[in-house]
């Protein structure tokens, strides 16, 4: 009796994970899809003026900012221009998300049966689970940031790199060997820590301060006021690593065998040293701008499909 018991729960622990795996895979895909021009937007103003000094009089060095970029892209490429790379985006986010956020409910959990933790201790799992995560989906987030920047190519009337994803992670294999897939790995997983350290943590400290405090109920106001919060700290905490990571991503090894940057510290240095500290806060803004979006849009429709699903609200 007690074996079939045991049995039962088991098997309804995995129908729970997988029913959560689902549901978090759906709910990013419509996040992504909804927010993905502006983290396109971020990328391309991330690589704008890369290496090119302060002193310097060249036409990439002149100020822009997300509107330009933005407006460049759909004067150059069509409305569809915005949508360079989606499909390596997409991939990700299949993998990205549901280890993150399942990662990070089971891990709190595990923990505390109630999941009521600290908030240093909420941004420790949540840094933990973001860089397995990432590590995972490194790959994808490589073809994602390349096909994105490739953009910029066309646009200057170049032969792109890639012809889709696929092709994208033939070449790179070819070139680099698999080890190549995960070019930028390190950058990619300090920017996943401090990424999920401030969006998982803050938005479940967000929610809960909000619902315990009569804020509001446990609905899309207390919703939207926590990703609202978590998109502005993982912004802020992340944005330095996301340039060095989008810029190790992005370079190719040139005919000599020779790379702009040789770690991600040298990028770092380099960065700041060129184009000065605040470099490291490009793309803030769209980052926000798209992190704020794509954080409400997740959640309302995470915690949504939870709640028809049967499942306790995250």
């Amino acid at each position: 009796m007690k074996a079939n018991v045991h049995g039962h729960d088991q098997t309804r622990t995995r129908t729970h994970t997988g029913i959560q795996i689902l549901l978090t895979s759906l709910s990013a895909m419509v996040a992504e899809t909804s927010t993905f021009p502006i983290d396109l937007t971020k990328t391309r103003l991330q690589l704008h003026g890369e290496s090119q000094p302060l002193s310097s009089s060249s036409s990439t060095r002149r100020p822009t900012n997300a509107f330009r970029v933005a407006a460049a892209i759909v004067r150059d490429q069509s409305v569809l221009g915005l949508y360079q790379g989606l499909s390596p985006a997409i991939l990700r986010h299949l993998f990205y998300t549901p280890i993150r956020i399942v990662g990070y409910e089971n891990l709190r959990n595990l923990v505390s049966s109630d999941g009521s933790l600290s908030l240093s201790s909420k941004a420790l799992v949540g840094g933990i689970s973001g860089v397995i995560a990432q590590f995972v989906a490194s790959p994808a987030d490589l073809v994602k940031v390349r096909m994105q920047a490739d953009g910029r190519l066309i646009s200057k009337g170049l032969q792109p790199r890639y012809e889709g994803p696929f092709d994208a992670f033939k070449k790179i294999v070819a070139s680099d060997g698999i080890g190549g897939l995960w070019k930028g790995v390190l950058p990619n997983i300090q920017r996943a820590f401090l990424v999920n350290m401030g969006e998982l943590a803050c938005y479940d400290h967000a929610k809960r301060f909000v619902i315990n405090n009569q804020i509001s109920d446990d609905n899309i106001y207390a919703h939207t006021l926590a990703s609202i919060m978590s998109g502005l700290s993982a912004t802020t905490l992340s944005c330095p690593a996301d340039v060095v990571k989008t810029r190790m991503m992005n370079q190719a090894v040139g005919k000599e065998g020779n790379l702009m940057y040789k770690s991600s510290y040298d990028c770092l240095v380099k960065t700041v040293k060129i184009e000065g500290l605040t470099a490291l806060w490009k793309g803030f803004f769209p980052t926000w701008a798209r992190l704020g979006p794509w954080q409400f849009v997740f959640w309302v429709s995470y915690e949504k499909f939870r709640h028809i699903s049967g499942l306790s609200s995250f």
